[in-house]
């Protein structure tokens, strides 16, 4: 089994976000000229947001992260973390949070984000949530999930599991339909995305690495050599900074 060790690892098997999700901020944001993209990771969404405004930003407190971002016209990187960032005032017409706003200090970052915006400027928290696969693999996948892997999630996995239903979020709603990243995935190439979760690193450093090779092993005569239709639901919680 291949593990998580860098940022290549990420970007090879983190699934992209559909273009329509930063075709709808875009259009929600009351101008396309500057957006924030915070807690970037390798990119995964910025690279959208750049084909809709003139000057994005992303922003990642991994160093390991930002050397293996995307690169595209329009887009710089900066390394520092979400509670306090390197941002000018007044600055960000739209401020993204991908996978990511769980797990921050969401006082400060809330506190951030409102000194960075510009007038009417939109935040939207982004997040897709557990895998979905065929019927034939998740019922073996569900006890992988639920009481394999369930362990080693910290707290804030459950805003994840409920689509950040319970999230603090302090500001006047602006609804963004829902949708979904689908993918058709070889199981080495699923295996690889589960490989990239925090819950997986933490069991492997417990003793606990064989559950990996075990669910691979089990769900492989019943995928087969071919490919699998992978779906995540995606929720943006959004709304107007003021």
């Amino acid at each position: 089994m291949t593990w998580f060790t860098d940022g290549s690892d990420y970007s090879a098997y983190r699934p992209t976000y559909p273009a329509e999700i930063a075709s709808a901020l875009a259009a929600a944001a009351p101008r396309t000229d500057s957006a924030v993209d915070v807690g970037c990771g390798t990119g995964q969404l910025t690279v959208l947001l750049a084909q809709h405004f003139s000057r994005v930003l992303g922003i990642d407190p991994s160093d390991d992260q930002i050397r293996n971002a995307t690169q595209a016209a329009g887009i710089e990187y900066r390394v520092c973390p979400a509670e306090r960032l390197d941002v000018s005032d007044g600055s960000a017409s739209l401020i993204t949070v991908a996978q990511a706003a769980h797990w921050f200090d969401l006082p400060a970052f809330y506190a951030e984000a409102r000194r960075i915006a510009a007038d009417d400027a939109l935040l939207a928290l982004i997040t897709y949530g557990v895998v979905h696969l065929d019927d034939d693999l998740a019922e073996r996948f569900d006890v992988f999930y639920r009481d394999e892997i369930g362990p080693y999630w910290p707290p804030e996995r459950r805003h994840v599991d409920n689509g950040y239903a319970d999230l603090d979020f302090p500001f006047d709603r602006v609804e963004i339909p829902p949708m979904a990243i689908e993918r058709s995935w070889t199981l080495a190439e699923f295996v690889g995305y589960l490989g990239t979760w925090s819950a997986a690193r933490r069991a492997h450093e417990a003793g606990a690495g064989g559950l990996l090779d075990a669910l691979a092993e089990d769900l492989a005569p019943v995928w087969g050599d071919g490919r699998r239709t992978v779906r995540w639901p995606v929720t943006v919680l959004a709304g107007r900074v003021a």
